[in-house]
Protein backbone atom coordinates (compact mmCIF):
# COMPACT_ATOMS: atom_id res chain seq x y z
CA UNK A 1 0.00 0.00 0.00
CA UNK A 2 0.82 3.55 -0.42
CA UNK A 3 2.77 5.00 2.59
CA UNK A 4 3.49 8.36 3.48
CA UNK A 5 6.85 9.55 1.64
CA UNK A 6 10.48 10.85 3.29
CA UNK A 7 11.29 14.75 2.51
CA UNK A 8 12.50 15.62 -0.99
CA UNK A 9 16.23 16.52 0.97
CA UNK A 10 16.62 13.57 1.81
CA UNK A 11 19.58 11.18 0.96
CA UNK A 12 19.30 9.22 -2.27
CA UNK A 13 15.97 11.80 -3.25
CA UNK A 14 15.90 12.85 -6.71
CA UNK A 15 13.00 14.00 -9.07
CA UNK A 16 11.13 13.51 -12.22
CA UNK A 17 7.82 14.73 -13.69
CA UNK A 18 6.40 11.25 -14.36
CA UNK A 19 8.12 7.67 -12.81
CA UNK A 20 6.81 4.56 -15.10
CA UNK A 21 6.31 1.19 -13.52
CA UNK A 22 6.90 -1.86 -15.62
CA UNK A 23 9.15 -1.79 -19.22
CA UNK A 24 6.40 -4.15 -21.00
CA UNK A 25 4.98 -2.36 -23.91
CA UNK A 26 2.61 -0.10 -22.25
CA UNK A 27 5.31 1.45 -20.32
CA UNK A 28 7.78 1.61 -22.81
CA UNK A 29 5.49 3.24 -25.15
CA UNK A 30 4.55 5.71 -22.46
CA UNK A 31 7.93 6.05 -22.19
CA UNK A 32 8.94 6.94 -25.22
CA UNK A 33 5.84 9.67 -25.87
CA UNK A 34 7.57 11.40 -22.82
CA UNK A 35 10.74 11.56 -24.19
CA UNK A 36 9.73 12.49 -27.45
CA UNK A 37 8.31 15.39 -25.97
CA UNK A 38 11.17 16.51 -23.90
CA UNK A 39 9.31 15.48 -20.80
CA UNK A 40 11.83 13.48 -18.59
CA UNK A 41 10.95 10.02 -16.90
CA UNK A 42 12.21 7.03 -15.02
CA UNK A 43 10.75 3.54 -16.08
CA UNK A 44 11.65 1.17 -12.91
CA UNK A 45 11.74 -2.39 -14.16
CA UNK A 46 12.27 -5.32 -11.30
CA UNK A 47 13.49 -7.86 -14.32
CA UNK A 48 16.77 -7.49 -16.55
CA UNK A 49 17.13 -6.14 -20.04
CA UNK A 50 18.15 -9.59 -21.15
CA UNK A 51 14.95 -10.80 -19.71
CA UNK A 52 12.46 -8.22 -21.00
CA UNK A 53 13.62 -8.81 -24.54
CA UNK A 54 13.57 -12.52 -24.45
CA UNK A 55 10.11 -12.79 -22.16
CA UNK A 56 7.76 -15.11 -24.62
CA UNK A 57 4.74 -13.69 -25.36
CA UNK A 58 2.09 -13.42 -28.45
CA UNK A 59 2.33 -10.85 -31.21
CA UNK A 60 -0.84 -10.20 -33.19
CA UNK A 61 -0.78 -6.25 -33.62
CA UNK A 62 -3.98 -4.38 -34.84
CA UNK A 63 -3.30 -2.22 -37.53
CA UNK A 64 -4.85 1.11 -35.63
CA UNK A 65 -1.87 0.31 -33.16
CA UNK A 66 0.65 -0.38 -35.79
CA UNK A 67 -0.03 3.25 -36.92
CA UNK A 68 0.18 3.97 -33.75
CA UNK A 69 3.60 3.35 -33.13
CA UNK A 70 4.54 4.24 -36.74
CA UNK A 71 3.17 8.18 -35.89
CA UNK A 72 5.69 8.16 -32.68
CA UNK A 73 8.43 6.70 -34.56
CA UNK A 74 8.58 3.53 -32.81
CA UNK A 75 7.41 1.21 -35.85
CA UNK A 76 10.25 0.83 -38.35
CA UNK A 77 11.33 -2.45 -37.01
CA UNK A 78 8.19 -3.91 -36.91
CA UNK A 79 6.74 -2.61 -40.69
CA UNK A 80 10.23 -3.89 -42.12
CA UNK A 81 9.81 -7.62 -40.27
CA UNK A 82 6.49 -8.51 -39.33
CA UNK A 83 4.20 -10.89 -41.55
CA UNK A 84 0.94 -9.07 -42.44
CA UNK A 85 -2.25 -11.47 -42.44
CA UNK A 86 -5.02 -10.65 -44.00
CA UNK A 87 -7.24 -13.73 -43.78
CA UNK A 88 -7.97 -16.76 -40.77
CA UNK A 89 -8.86 -20.12 -41.41
CA UNK A 90 -11.96 -22.08 -38.87
CA UNK A 91 -12.09 -26.11 -38.91
CA UNK A 92 -14.86 -27.57 -37.76
CA UNK A 93 -17.00 -30.51 -38.46
CA UNK A 94 -14.32 -31.86 -40.32
CA UNK A 95 -14.26 -28.87 -42.80
CA UNK A 96 -12.20 -25.42 -43.88
CA UNK A 97 -13.66 -22.24 -43.73
CA UNK A 98 -11.78 -19.29 -44.87
CA UNK A 99 -12.42 -15.86 -43.75
CA UNK A 100 -10.69 -13.22 -45.91
CA UNK A 101 -11.49 -10.09 -43.28
CA UNK A 102 -9.66 -7.84 -45.15
CA UNK A 103 -11.55 -8.15 -48.08
CA UNK A 104 -14.14 -7.07 -46.30
CA UNK A 105 -12.78 -4.08 -44.35
CA UNK A 106 -9.66 -2.94 -45.92
CA UNK A 107 -7.45 -4.09 -42.86
CA UNK A 108 -5.27 -6.50 -41.94
CA UNK A 109 -3.11 -7.49 -39.15
CA UNK A 110 0.32 -7.95 -38.14
CA UNK A 111 1.96 -10.20 -36.67
CA UNK A 112 5.13 -9.37 -34.45
CA UNK A 113 6.29 -11.29 -31.54
CA UNK A 114 5.89 -8.93 -28.06
CA UNK A 115 9.61 -9.81 -26.94
CA UNK A 116 10.60 -8.24 -30.62
CA UNK A 117 8.49 -5.19 -30.04
CA UNK A 118 10.14 -4.58 -26.38
CA UNK A 119 14.05 -5.27 -27.67
CA UNK A 120 12.76 -2.21 -30.28
CA UNK A 121 11.08 -0.17 -27.77
CA UNK A 122 13.83 -0.12 -25.07
CA UNK A 123 16.51 0.57 -27.80
CA UNK A 124 14.94 3.78 -28.35
CA UNK A 125 14.01 4.68 -25.21
CA UNK A 126 17.51 3.95 -23.76
CA UNK A 127 20.34 4.01 -26.28
CA UNK A 128 18.20 6.76 -29.27
CA UNK A 129 16.23 8.98 -27.02
CA UNK A 130 18.41 8.96 -23.39
CA UNK A 131 15.52 7.39 -21.29
CA UNK A 132 16.48 6.42 -18.05
CA UNK A 133 15.39 2.98 -17.73
CA UNK A 134 16.71 1.30 -14.21
CA UNK A 135 16.56 -2.74 -13.76
CA UNK A 136 16.54 -5.44 -11.80
CA UNK A 137 14.81 -2.88 -8.77
CA UNK A 138 13.37 -4.33 -5.54
CA UNK A 139 11.07 -3.55 -2.84
CA UNK A 140 9.27 -0.67 -4.41
CA UNK A 141 6.85 1.35 -2.81
CA UNK A 142 4.71 3.98 -3.42
CA UNK A 143 3.96 7.00 -1.46
CA UNK A 144 1.02 9.89 -1.46
CA UNK A 145 -0.42 8.92 -4.09
CA UNK A 146 -3.31 11.22 -3.13
CA UNK A 147 -1.27 14.53 -3.34
CA UNK A 148 0.46 16.47 -5.47
CA UNK A 149 3.65 15.38 -4.28
CA UNK A 150 3.96 11.62 -4.76
CA UNK A 151 7.07 9.43 -4.58
CA UNK A 152 8.11 5.88 -5.59
CA UNK A 153 11.14 4.26 -3.42
CA UNK A 154 13.11 1.11 -3.96
CA UNK A 155 16.13 -0.77 -3.68
CA UNK A 156 19.06 -0.86 -5.49
CA UNK A 157 20.44 -4.71 -5.34
CA UNK A 158 23.77 -4.07 -6.40
CA UNK A 159 24.07 -1.52 -3.57
CA UNK A 160 21.39 -2.12 -1.08
CA UNK A 161 20.72 1.32 -1.22
CA UNK A 162 17.00 2.82 -0.58
CA UNK A 163 16.60 5.46 -3.46
CA UNK A 164 13.23 7.92 -3.78
CA UNK A 165 11.99 9.39 -6.82
CA UNK A 166 9.53 12.52 -6.22
CA UNK A 167 7.24 12.97 -9.36
CA UNK A 168 4.03 14.64 -10.09
CA UNK A 169 2.30 11.35 -11.62
CA UNK A 170 3.34 7.39 -11.46
CA UNK A 171 2.00 5.56 -14.48
CA UNK A 172 1.51 2.08 -13.11
CA UNK A 173 2.25 -0.62 -16.27
CA UNK A 174 3.48 -3.17 -14.34
CA UNK A 175 1.14 -6.07 -14.93
CA UNK A 176 -1.44 -7.78 -12.93
CA UNK A 177 0.78 -8.56 -10.10
CA UNK A 178 2.37 -5.36 -9.37
CA UNK A 179 2.72 -3.05 -7.16
CA UNK A 180 0.78 -0.09 -8.63
CA UNK A 181 -2.26 -2.48 -8.35
CA UNK A 182 -2.08 -3.38 -5.27
CA UNK A 183 -1.90 0.31 -4.37
CA UNK A 184 -5.38 1.25 -5.00
CA UNK A 185 -7.41 1.35 -1.66
CA UNK A 186 -10.14 -1.43 -2.11
CA UNK A 187 -12.96 1.26 -1.13
CA UNK A 188 -11.93 3.25 -3.86
CA UNK A 189 -12.02 1.01 -7.16
CA UNK A 190 -14.06 -2.18 -8.63
CA UNK A 191 -12.62 -4.80 -10.22
CA UNK A 192 -14.84 -6.92 -12.21
CA UNK A 193 -13.57 -11.06 -12.60
CA UNK A 194 -14.69 -13.35 -14.77
CA UNK A 195 -13.22 -17.27 -15.42
CA UNK A 196 -13.59 -18.99 -18.22
CA UNK A 197 -13.33 -22.32 -16.46
CA UNK A 198 -10.93 -23.74 -18.94
CA UNK A 199 -7.08 -23.50 -19.53
CA UNK A 200 -4.58 -23.14 -22.91
CA UNK A 201 -1.93 -25.31 -22.93
CA UNK A 202 0.31 -22.66 -24.75
CA UNK A 203 3.21 -24.30 -27.23
CA UNK A 204 6.20 -22.72 -29.43
CA UNK A 205 7.16 -25.71 -31.88
CA UNK A 206 10.87 -25.42 -33.95
CA UNK A 207 8.98 -25.73 -36.95
CA UNK A 208 7.84 -24.05 -40.07
CA UNK A 209 4.10 -22.81 -39.93
CA UNK A 210 1.42 -25.55 -41.74
CA UNK A 211 -0.29 -22.77 -42.92
CA UNK A 212 -0.48 -19.49 -44.62
CA UNK A 213 -2.89 -17.72 -41.44
CA UNK A 214 -3.99 -18.39 -38.07
CA UNK A 215 -6.16 -21.40 -37.89
CA UNK A 216 -9.07 -22.06 -35.01
CA UNK A 217 -9.70 -25.30 -34.74
CA UNK A 218 -13.48 -26.23 -33.31
CA UNK A 219 -13.65 -29.82 -32.21
CA UNK A 220 -15.39 -31.63 -29.62
CA UNK A 221 -12.25 -32.49 -27.41
CA UNK A 222 -11.05 -28.95 -27.49
CA UNK A 223 -10.13 -26.06 -28.95
CA UNK A 224 -6.47 -25.70 -30.64
CA UNK A 225 -5.24 -22.86 -32.44
CA UNK A 226 -2.18 -22.58 -35.05
CA UNK A 227 -0.44 -19.01 -35.34
CA UNK A 228 2.56 -18.58 -37.49
CA UNK A 229 5.76 -16.84 -35.29
CA UNK A 230 8.18 -16.80 -37.87
CA UNK A 231 9.35 -18.95 -40.89
CA UNK A 232 11.14 -21.44 -38.40
CA UNK A 233 8.32 -21.16 -35.22
CA UNK A 234 5.10 -21.72 -34.76
CA UNK A 235 2.81 -20.63 -31.72
CA UNK A 236 0.25 -23.29 -31.07
CA UNK A 237 -2.60 -23.51 -28.32
CA UNK A 238 -4.35 -26.49 -26.77
CA UNK A 239 -7.66 -26.17 -24.50
CA UNK A 240 -6.85 -27.89 -21.47
CA UNK A 241 -7.83 -27.99 -18.39
CA UNK A 242 -7.47 -25.26 -15.97
CA UNK A 243 -3.88 -25.80 -13.46
CA UNK A 244 -3.10 -28.55 -16.00
CA UNK A 245 0.41 -29.36 -15.73
CA UNK A 246 2.42 -28.83 -18.76
CA UNK A 247 4.40 -31.99 -18.18
CA UNK A 248 1.28 -34.34 -18.71
CA UNK A 249 1.94 -33.05 -22.01
CA UNK A 250 4.77 -34.95 -23.88
CA UNK A 251 5.77 -34.71 -27.23
CA UNK A 252 3.61 -37.42 -28.87
CA UNK A 253 0.46 -36.37 -27.12
CA UNK A 254 0.67 -32.76 -28.19
CA UNK A 255 1.12 -34.02 -31.93
CA UNK A 256 -1.98 -36.64 -31.66
CA UNK A 257 -3.81 -34.07 -30.27
CA UNK A 258 -2.73 -31.07 -32.46
CA UNK A 259 -3.52 -33.45 -35.50
CA UNK A 260 -6.74 -34.42 -34.46
CA UNK A 261 -8.34 -31.05 -33.73
CA UNK A 262 -7.18 -29.08 -36.73
CA UNK A 263 -7.77 -32.01 -38.84
CA UNK A 264 -9.78 -31.33 -42.00
CA UNK A 265 -10.59 -32.28 -45.25
CA UNK A 266 -7.94 -31.20 -47.75
CA UNK A 267 -5.81 -29.72 -44.93
CA UNK A 268 -2.26 -30.07 -45.08
CA UNK A 269 -0.06 -32.10 -42.93
CA UNK A 270 1.10 -30.60 -39.76
CA UNK A 271 4.95 -30.06 -39.88
CA UNK A 272 5.87 -31.20 -36.34
CA UNK A 273 8.98 -30.21 -34.55
CA UNK A 274 10.88 -29.94 -31.21
CA UNK A 275 8.52 -28.64 -28.44
CA UNK A 276 10.75 -25.18 -26.75
CA UNK A 277 7.87 -24.08 -24.79
CA UNK A 278 5.38 -25.37 -22.36
CA UNK A 279 2.73 -23.29 -20.50
CA UNK A 280 -0.70 -23.43 -19.36
CA UNK A 281 -2.60 -20.23 -19.33
CA UNK A 282 -6.25 -20.26 -16.80
CA UNK A 283 -7.93 -17.96 -19.06
CA UNK A 284 -9.70 -15.36 -17.09
CA UNK A 285 -10.21 -11.38 -17.70
CA UNK A 286 -10.28 -8.72 -15.38
CA UNK A 287 -11.28 -4.98 -15.22
CA UNK A 288 -10.28 -2.19 -12.53
CA UNK A 289 -12.79 0.98 -12.55
CA UNK A 290 -11.47 3.13 -12.39
CA UNK A 291 -8.12 3.47 -13.95
CA UNK A 292 -6.30 6.00 -11.46
CA UNK A 293 -6.42 6.79 -8.13
CA UNK A 294 -4.67 10.45 -6.92
CA UNK A 295 -1.56 10.42 -9.32
CA UNK A 296 -1.48 7.33 -10.10
CA UNK A 297 -2.19 5.84 -13.55
CA UNK A 298 -2.53 2.27 -14.37
CA UNK A 299 -2.24 0.98 -18.02
CA UNK A 300 -2.01 -1.94 -19.51
CA UNK A 301 -2.46 -5.49 -17.72
CA UNK A 302 -2.42 -3.85 -14.20
CA UNK A 303 -5.55 -2.21 -15.35
CA UNK A 304 -6.97 -4.98 -16.98
CA UNK A 305 -6.64 -8.30 -18.88
CA UNK A 306 -8.09 -10.27 -21.40
CA UNK A 307 -7.63 -13.57 -21.88
CA UNK A 308 -5.51 -14.59 -25.11
CA UNK A 309 -8.69 -15.61 -26.48
CA UNK A 310 -9.10 -12.35 -28.63
CA UNK A 311 -5.61 -11.75 -28.98
CA UNK A 312 -6.44 -8.11 -27.50
CA UNK A 313 -3.70 -7.68 -24.31
CA UNK A 314 -0.50 -5.78 -26.31
CA UNK A 315 -3.27 -3.66 -28.40
CA UNK A 316 -5.14 -2.68 -25.19
CA UNK A 317 -1.58 -1.79 -23.51
CA UNK A 318 -0.62 0.36 -26.50
CA UNK A 319 -4.15 2.18 -26.74
CA UNK A 320 -3.49 2.79 -22.87
CA UNK A 321 -0.07 3.79 -23.42
CA UNK A 322 -1.15 6.21 -26.25
CA UNK A 323 -3.64 8.16 -24.64
CA UNK A 324 -1.86 8.51 -21.57
CA UNK A 325 1.32 9.80 -22.83
CA UNK A 326 -0.46 12.28 -24.62
CA UNK A 327 -2.84 13.29 -21.90
CA UNK A 328 0.67 13.54 -19.60
CA UNK A 329 2.72 15.33 -22.09
CA UNK A 330 -0.70 18.04 -22.21
CA UNK A 331 -0.44 18.67 -18.45
CA UNK A 332 3.15 18.77 -18.43
CA UNK A 333 4.07 21.05 -20.81
CA UNK A 334 0.81 23.11 -21.94
CA UNK A 335 -1.31 22.71 -18.19
CA UNK A 336 -4.16 20.96 -19.51
CA UNK A 337 -5.36 18.44 -17.32
CA UNK A 338 -8.63 17.52 -19.51
CA UNK A 339 -6.57 14.33 -20.82
CA UNK A 340 -6.01 13.20 -17.69
CA UNK A 341 -9.60 13.50 -16.26
CA UNK A 342 -10.48 11.50 -19.07
CA UNK A 343 -8.52 9.17 -19.25
CA UNK A 344 -10.05 6.17 -17.22
CA UNK A 345 -13.30 6.74 -19.12
CA UNK A 346 -11.76 6.81 -22.68
CA UNK A 347 -9.47 3.44 -22.39
CA UNK A 348 -12.56 1.76 -20.64
CA UNK A 349 -14.59 1.97 -23.42
CA UNK A 350 -12.44 0.22 -25.48
CA UNK A 351 -11.50 -2.33 -22.59
CA UNK A 352 -15.03 -3.46 -21.86
CA UNK A 353 -15.68 -3.26 -26.05
CA UNK A 354 -12.75 -6.08 -26.38
CA UNK A 355 -13.85 -7.92 -23.30
CA UNK A 356 -17.75 -8.57 -24.86
CA UNK A 357 -15.83 -10.12 -27.89
CA UNK A 358 -13.27 -11.94 -25.81
CA UNK A 359 -16.61 -13.57 -24.21
CA UNK A 360 -18.21 -14.27 -27.61
CA UNK A 361 -15.16 -15.51 -29.00
CA UNK A 362 -14.70 -18.15 -26.14
CA UNK A 363 -18.42 -19.64 -26.10
CA UNK A 364 -17.40 -20.46 -30.15
CA UNK A 365 -14.37 -21.70 -29.50
CA UNK A 366 -15.27 -23.83 -26.89
CA UNK A 367 -18.79 -24.28 -26.60
CA UNK A 368 -18.49 -27.74 -28.69
CA UNK A 369 -16.22 -29.29 -25.94
CA UNK A 370 -18.55 -27.97 -23.25
CA UNK A 371 -20.10 -31.16 -22.51
CA UNK A 372 -23.53 -29.60 -22.79
CA UNK A 373 -24.94 -30.07 -26.38
CA UNK A 374 -26.94 -26.70 -25.79
CA UNK A 375 -23.74 -24.59 -25.99
CA UNK A 376 -22.36 -26.98 -28.54
CA UNK A 377 -25.10 -26.18 -30.46
CA UNK A 378 -25.20 -22.61 -30.60
CA UNK A 379 -21.47 -22.59 -31.33
CA UNK A 380 -21.95 -24.12 -34.08
CA UNK A 381 -24.76 -21.96 -35.16
CA UNK A 382 -22.59 -18.69 -34.86
CA UNK A 383 -20.07 -20.59 -37.01
CA UNK A 384 -22.32 -21.39 -39.59
CA UNK A 385 -23.71 -17.95 -39.90
CA UNK A 386 -20.27 -16.36 -39.90
CA UNK A 387 -19.91 -18.23 -43.46
CA UNK A 388 -23.70 -17.90 -44.59
CA UNK A 389 -24.32 -13.90 -43.74
CA UNK A 390 -21.64 -11.54 -45.17
CA UNK A 391 -22.96 -9.41 -42.68
CA UNK A 392 -22.59 -11.46 -39.87
CA UNK A 393 -18.85 -11.91 -41.39
CA UNK A 394 -17.98 -8.50 -41.45
CA UNK A 395 -19.62 -7.74 -38.08
CA UNK A 396 -17.39 -10.00 -36.90
CA UNK A 397 -14.12 -8.98 -38.91
CA UNK A 398 -14.67 -5.25 -37.27
CA UNK A 399 -14.23 -6.83 -33.68
CA UNK A 400 -11.21 -8.99 -34.80
CA UNK A 401 -9.50 -6.27 -35.88
CA UNK A 402 -10.90 -3.53 -33.63
CA UNK A 403 -12.28 -0.04 -34.40
CA UNK A 404 -9.44 2.39 -35.58
CA UNK A 405 -9.64 5.17 -32.72
CA UNK A 406 -8.62 7.68 -35.04
CA UNK A 407 -11.92 6.99 -36.91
Amino acid sequence: MATPSPRPGSPAALRSPVVVLGAGPAGLTLGNVLRAASVDCVVLEAESREFIERRPRAGVLEEWAVRGLQRRGLAANLLERAQRHTRCEFRFAQERHRLSYAELTGRHHWIYPQPLLVTDLVREYADVRGGDIRFGVRDVRLHDLDTDRPAVSYTDPRTGERHFLHCEFVAGCDGARGVTRAALPAERVRVARHDYGIGWLALLAEAPPSSDCVVFGIHPSGFAGHMARSPEVTRYYLQCPPGDDPDDWPHERVWAELRERLGARGAPPLTEGRLIEKRVLDMHNYVVEPMAFGRLYLAGDAAHLTAPIAAKGMNLALHDAFLLGDALVACLTRGDASGLRGYSADCLERVWDYQEFSQWLSDVYHGTASGDPYRAGTALARLRRLFASPVAASAFAEQYLGEDPGR
